[in-house]
């Protein structure tokens, strides 16, 4: 099932921990290409009296991130690097910043298609990293901002009633004070497909 506008707007915590075991979904051109969600991080808020200082809403609204500002249900992307993009999903309030960067997918349809999208990948390399993981979805910059309840991409339920979820520190932004200690890592328990 098809997650609707409620599904997004909890805080960025409790969706990331709902999205592990959901699909993310890509209707294209070539097929249609599905993921099972096996890692993602939260970012915004508080946690423990701290505000969240790896999150890029930390320090306000910007031309980048005025749709983390908006309502829950809609796609960040943005490049790393000058050269990767990462996808997050925004959730919370409107008004409330939050986002889940996707971090890691298990393929599940349309495999074809995310090889043809990174030909030279194999094994986890295909889609274990938030930039691999965009490339092998094709997911583009022109999806800034794009309603995933109603645009051709989005989150339908798979088997989060079925799985455990873990919990660790993000990984790659020692850059925050507070933030790097933040145990907002989930992961699929016993899956192999973890970026790291």
């Amino acid at each position: 099932m098809r997650w609707e506008r409620k599904n997004y707007l909890s805080s960025a915590v409790e969706t990331a921990y709902n999205l592990i075991g959901a699909v993310l979904v890509h209707e294209t051109s070539e097929g249609i290409i599905k993921g099972k969600i096996t890692e993602c991080e939260a970012y915004g808020g508080f946690y423990q009296g701290k505000p969240d200082d790896g999150a890029h809403s930390f320090k306000g609204k910007t031309s980048r991130t005025q749709i983390l500002f908006e309502e829950g249900g809609h796609a960040y992307i943005y490049l790393i690097y000058g050269m990767y993009l990462c996808m997050n999903i925004v959730c919370d309030i409107k008004g409330q910043p939050g986002g889940v960067l996707l971090r890691a997918l298990e393929p599940v349809q349309g495999i074809d298609v995310m090889q043809k999208n990174r030909p030279k990948a194999r094994g986890k390399l295909l889609t274990c990293g938030p930039g691999r993981l965009s490339m092998a979805m094709g997911i583009e910059r022109s999806m800034y901002g794009m309603d995933l309840v109603s645009g051709n991409l989005y989150i339908e339920s798979g088997n989060e009633q079925l799985i455990q979820v873990e919990s660790s520190k993000r990984i790659n932004i020692e850059y925050a004070t507070y933030g790097k200690h933040f145990p907002w890592r989930f992961t699929l328990k016993g899956s192999s497909w973890i970026s790291k």
